[in-house]
């Protein structure tokens, strides 16, 4: 049986770029430059000293490569923490799809406590003091008067935003997934279905997340002449108090339920249950994130699906291209969510 690596030689010490370089018969600075600039190297002699890398276990040190290259490799990543009793499918799933992408790339990320408000920033402080972190990948940006972003361009620290900023003043480099461009087809793929009493449960105005996807559910609504007056209601991101939201859409006859979440829709669920009333069959309902929880219900929940794989490539693109030109002219992207399909809201030919 062939003898698995491991970075120690045969007299128990770790193995060494100078062993490599005497196992292959090449100088120390040619399996240095097969780790840092392959490109320099003939294939044929990359391939024999990767080969010799991997059968002896060699892994750099950590140390000699940030006195190289000035870099640790490490993003860090703040954590905000969910309310009791929740869970936070949709950030699990990012930074799931993050890691992967900067793992790609050659960087690991570095989880911290970051509570909300002036008090995140000590984390903050703490990595780029403590552990010279390259840069900084936020979330949870819907903070009114979030701090983050204002500190980190006064010190000149790369970082890009999972989510826009509300205010008006934008700053920095950020993804963010087009909430109105969801709602918008939410509503018409229920009037594709024949719906025209389509009404939005959503979150308390002011919510910039909420806001814009309620958006989309009014400028369709408005694309097609149909009423909004009296259609929207709003609740905390809560199934009991969604339940309680949505009875007045209920008693002034909706038809259809767009709502801002899938934890909304499953207020929603309830509510029609209360008054015997089956989801998808006698209103449809649709929600928004395509959490675990979507395809388990019954009936299925037709929901929106956040494109995060995309959106963790695409912010650790952004983040390395900030780390190269510090000085480049902030990127800011939108990515569109997609309509999954259940018997919730079916397919129209369904």
């Amino acid at each position: 049986m062939p003898r698995s690596p491991s970075n120690s030689s045969a007299k128990g010490g770790p193995v060494t770029l100078s062993m490599v370089a005497a196992r292959v018969g090449v100088s120390p600075q040619t399996v240095s430059n097969a780790l840092n600039s392959p490109d320099l190297l003939r294939p044929e002699t990359l391939e024999r000293v990767r080969r010799a890398i991997d059968e002896m276990g060699y892994r750099p040190s950590r140390a000699a490569q940030m006195l190289r290259t000035r870099s640790s490799k490490l993003i860090g990543y703040g954590v905000r923490p969910s309310p009791p009793g929740t869970t936070a499918p949709v950030l699990d799933r990012f930074l799931h799809a993050l890691s992967e992408a900067a793992d790609e790339a050659g960087f690991r990320i570095l989880l911290f406590a970051s509570p909300p408000g002036s008090a995140s920033l000590k984390g903050y402080e703490e990595l780029l003091d403590q552990h010279r972190v390259d840069g900084f990948l936020l979330s949870d940006t819907d903070e009114r008067n979030d701090p983050r972003q204002a500190w980190l361009a006064n010190r000149g620290v790369p970082f890009v935003a999972f989510g826009r900023m509300w205010s008006k003043r934008q700053i920095g480099d950020w993804v963010d997934v087009d909430g109105a461009c969801g709602t918008d087809a939410a509503v018409e793929h229920l009037i594709a279905l024949g719906h025209r009493k389509i009404a939005f449960l959503g979150w308390q105005r002011g919510s910039g997340l909420g806001d814009d996807r309620a958006d989309g559910w009014q400028r369709a609504m408005q694309r097609h002449g149909l009423p909004t007056r009296g259609r929207r209601a709003q609740s905390l991101d809560d199934v009991d108090a969604a339940r309680t939201a949505v009875e007045p859409l209920l008693d002034a006859g909706a038809t259809a339920v767009v709502a801002a979440s899938d934890t909304l829709a499953l207020g929603c669920f309830h509510a029609l249950r209360e008054r015997g009333a089956t989801p998808g069959r006698d209103v449809a309902v649709t929600g928004f994130d395509d959490s675990p929880m979507a395809a388990v219900l019954s009936p299925g929940l037709t929901t929106l699906a956040q494109p995060l794989e995309a959106v963790g490539r695409e912010c650790v693109r952004l983040l390395l291209a900030r780390m190269s030109d510090p000085a480049a002219p902030p990127e800011r992207l939108l990515l569109e969510p997609a309509l999954v399909t259940r018997d919730s809201a079916p397919a129209p030919d369904a």
